[in-house]
């Protein structure tokens, strides 16, 4: 198929690539043109795990291209995404300027039937709103479709490959036989596509986040309350995960979600409610407790200097949101940071992939070190931030020799309890015993 992607951030290059590695023709557009230079270059300009693989296969096939025309790069599209960013107002509310805008351009220049996906995650009602935008400005017919995208950073491109579900909203059977089409390589193993109407495919992509973000926060609550008990979160986790009514997964406990999906998505879910006249309290509260526990090691860190963090050197380990990326968009571990700097303290951190996010955005607050293990040179504690695999199971011999404390407080419950009572670290975690 002849598709276009209008956009190259993260979810429409990784939509671009994916579907040009399964043979379509794929022209991702941007306005961006250094980006398309770039990109035209074989630059990849995010870090997800196998994208790089894919994305210069399918350029150097020339299944991939990228242009700054619109004009041009809907030519031939039989199927045309917008991958655009909804970035949230001052009152949480997604902005729709970039999609809307894009859409009325279709509009005037679009001179054959295509089917419209809105691909970003958009409130309830966009459809409507941009096929208005379109219609207003051509007699040419067209279909617009939600299909919004259920992609996780650092594994974006097998949840692409090998989707759960495919959600997708229309009441149009040409264009439901055509998007049956394109997926069909996606879900031979039987995976659903799931068809509905544009407004609850809409709905659908804030529910799911939303209920993610809410399981978090729920055993971020439990962890708090083991606490207080002396029980372990870790244990109850494992309790309850067992319960398939339940799951195992985003269980969790930690210092809060953060990136740019769960916390946009939960605000503009409680907006569009509240909107409504509906009041979303368990959404507000979710809120609440999620800015709150991206805080709970600073406390801890405070208790533990008797309020005393005056050039103290903290090291920390961990940036990005979470591992598997280098996107650090509302990072607890920057929560964390620009607060222990508010107190006076010295920070020097590694990650493994989002030192340059970081750099642009502390610029020389704090010191970016080379190596994890440089990061921990003299420093009065260690604070674990992001749970990356290159830090599950460190040189503690290592560690003690740079440390000049003993110290760590981890805020993802990466090491045994036991092991770092045999290593005689202090050690504070999230819901579990502190270790002395």
């Amino acid at each position: 198929m002849k598709i276009t992607v209008v956009g190259t951030g993260y979810v429409g290059l990784v939509t671009g690539t994916c579907f040009a590695e399964t043979g379509n023709d794929v022209i991702c557009v941007d306005i961006d043109q250094e980006k398309v230079k770039n990109l035209s270059a074989g630059i990849v300009p995010i870090y997800e795990p196998g994208l790089e693989k894919l994305f210069i296969r399918n350029t150097k096939e020339d299944r991939l291209r990228f242009t700054t025309s619109l004009a041009d790069g809907i030519k031939e599209a039989e199927i045309v995404f917008l991958a655009l960013p909804t970035p949230p107002g001052e009152d949480g509310s997604a902005d729709l300027k970039y999609i809307l805008s894009v859409a009325e351009e279709l509009g005037k220049i679009i001179d054959h039937y295509m089917v419209i996906v809105d691909k970003s995650t958009v409130p309830v009602g966009t459809a409507d709103k941009v096929y208005e935008a379109i219609a207003k400005n051509t007699a040419i017919p067209f279909d617009v479709v939600s299909n919004p995208e259920f992609l996780r950073e650092g594994v974006a491109v097998d949840d692409f490959m090998k989707p759960d579900r495919v959600v997708i909203g229309t009441q149009s059977e040409k264009a439901r036989q055509i998007l049956n089409e394109l997926y069909a390589p996606f879900v031979r193993q039987g995976n659903p596509v799931i068809f509905m109407d544009e407004r609850s495919a809409e709905l659908t992509k804030y529910a799911a986040n939303s209920f993610l973000a809410a399981k978090i926060t729920f055993m971020n609550e439990i962890a708090h309350l083991c606490e207080r008990l002396g029980a372990d979160v870790d244990m109850v986790r494992r309790g309850i995960g067992s319960d398939d009514r339940i799951g195992k997964r985003f269980l969790f406990p930690g210092i809060g979600y953060g990136g740019s999906c769960f916390p946009k998505d939960v605000r503009a879910l409680a907006k569009s409610s509240a909107n409504t006249g509906y009041n979303f309290k368990m959404l507000d509260a979710v809120m609440q407790v999620n800015e709150m526990q991206k805080l709970h090691l600073l406390s801890k860190i405070k208790k533990y200097f008797d309020n005393n963090l005056q050039d103290k050197k903290i090291a920390v380990w961990g940036l990005s949101f979470k591992p598997g990326t280098d996107d650090v968009r509302e990072a607890p571990a920057l929560t964390v940071i620009e607060a222990l700097l508010a107190e006076g303290a010295l920070v020097s951190a590694f990650d493994p992939e989002a030192m340059n996010n970081v750099r642009q955005v502390l610029g020389n607050k704090i010191t970016l070190a080379e190596t994890q293990y440089e990061a921990l040179q003299d420093a009065d504690a260690l604070v674990i931030a992001t749970e990356w695999s290159v830090f599950r199971t460190p040189d503690f011999n290592k560690m003690a020799s740079r440390l000049k404390n003993k110290v760590i407080f981890d805020g993802r419950n990466l090491f045994d309890l036991l092991q770092m009572q045999k290593l005689g670290f202090y050690y504070e975690s999230i819901g579990r015993k502190i270790v002395k």
